[in-house]
């Protein structure tokens, strides 16, 4: 995509009201392609009197806003950057779609922004990446040499579905969960959304990008538990260095979380900066041959690689099995309900076990499809019993109690075959089929698995 950065001022260059004698913030507006990126230049005071280094914020994973990096903004343009925040772009950037390309084109588009200012010394701008922005980053300074050097801050070293799988394990873990649902969501949960194209990006190897990269590289982790910091710094740095890159320093502050804020676990999310960390970031980027690389930290779980479902088990298929065992039980039910409102008797020698049947099996279907979705989307699995969470528990007594069910309405139905109608027996037929298939899913999801 073409690139055109065009910096206008939307007013005149004014201080932040609680800090005017710290820092300068002016707004801008700049082009990538034909998109138009709204964006803060904050500035050291007195720097229009001298040429200090630039710096490009780019955004983590989400619709972030330049709001979101204010701290971070601030606290650079103190210790000597003149920084460029920005609001993410809206058009073909989404939940499910999203392109790390074109979100390189708007980096770049930064970038020149800063080129243009008298202000910025054009020897010296840079791109910091958080989290997704460590995907990003690379990608954008692969492809121009106007990006003089590059920060990443929890950057990942794998693909993204292997990065969000490690990640929500470690939630759930933290939150006290064991048994299936630590494999369900984020093992399987993950797999069925990269399948069914909801996790844009997914399979993306962010390895070729680094091993083009020729710009001097700081990686920072803190206590982190959504990028795998010891194994991410690994790949990163063999990445680099394959390339012929060796200016490369990897740095890791304890007591900080994912994006480099105070935290005592790498869990809780803190307001303020770890300290040392924008310090470190001036003091390297005055002098990058000053490599002081720290050891590793300890990771206590490494990632794994998530194989692409098998054929019989891709999203497509689920999800019409998904549908027709929704549809299934639920006209099972209103048939039920119709000859209750007829005051019609159940077919004799079955009773009431298909209802049971039809009922658990629904309910159960409902259930997991709304709490999976409060589970990938938080990610919080709600209370927990021991180390099982109680809606979790609930489903597979659900499950349990349908199966029970089944097995009563399977004997029954033997019994009476070839005493009840030709319809009787079709209804009763489609839902034992029904039931074999939920059998099946239910035994894919960890449903019928402590």
């Amino acid at each position: 995509m073409a690139l055109a950065a065009v910096a206008t001022a939307s007013g005149a260059a004014v201080a932040g009201p609680a800090r005017a004698e710290q820092d300068v913030e002016q707004s801008v507006e700049f082009h990538s392609g034909d998109v138009t990126l709204h964006g803060t230049v904050t500035a050291p005071v007195g720097a229009a009197r001298q040429r200090r280094p630039g710096i490009v914020l780019v955004h983590g994973s989400g619709p972030e806003t330049r709001a979101k990096y204010r701290a971070e903004a601030q606290a650079m343009a103190r210790a000597g950057f003149v920084v460029l925040s920005y609001d993410k772009r809206t058009t073909g950037y989404s939940l499910t779609h999203r392109s790390y390309a074109q979100l390189a084109d708007d980096a770049l588009a930064g970038v020149q922004v800063l080129h243009g200012r008298a202000d910025v010394d054009p020897g010296k701008v840079g791109l910091w990446g958080f989290s997704e922005g460590g995907w990003v980053v690379p990608l954008a300074a692969s492809r121009s040499a106007e990006v003089s050097y590059v920060v990443l801050v929890g950057a990942s070293g794998v693909s993204p579905a292997r990065q969000s799988a490690w990640s929500l394990e470690n939630k759930l873990r933290h939150e006290g969960v064991g048994g299936s649902l630590l494999r369900t969501v984020p093992v399987t949960g993950t797999r069925f959304l990269a399948d069914a194209g909801l996790l844009p990006e997914a399979d993306y190897d962010p390895l070729p990008a680094l091993r083009r990269m020729r710009q001097p590289v700081l990686a920072m982790w803190g206590d982190d538990q959504q990028s795998p910091p010891a194994e991410s710094a690994v790949a990163i740095a063999k990445a680099l260095g394959d390339g012929g890159n060796t200016d490369v320093t990897l740095r890791f502050f304890p007591h900080a979380d994912h994006k480099l804020h105070t935290s005592t676990d790498g869990f809780q999310r803190g307001e303020q900066l770890v300290p040392g960390y924008v310090d470190t970031m001036a003091a390297w980027v005055a002098g990058h041959g000053h490599r002081t690389n720290d050891a590793l930290p300890h990771q206590a779980r490494r990632s794994h690689a998530l194989g692409p479902l098998p054929a019989y088990e891709a999203s497509g298929v689920q999800t019409a099995a998904f549908v027709l065992m929704v549809v299934s039980f639920a006209a099972h039910l209103l048939g039920e309900l119709v000859r209750l409102l007829r005051r019609r008797p159940c077919a004799p020698g079955v009773g009431r076990a298909p209802r049971w049947l039809a009922a658990a099996g629904l309910a159960t279907l409902l259930g997991f499809l709304g709490y999976f979705g409060f589970v990938t989307m938080t990610p919080t699995p709600g209370p927990v019993l021991g180390n099982r969470p109680v809606f979790w528990l609930v489903l597979q007594l659900l499950t349990a109690g349908m199966a029970v069910a089944a097995m009563a309405t399977a004997a029954g139905w033997w019994r009476v075959r070839t005493s009840v109608s030709g319809w009787t027996n079709a209804r009763l037929g489609l839902l034992g089929l029904t039931s074999t298939l939920f059998v099946a899913w239910a035994l894919f999801w960890g449903l019928t698995t402590p």
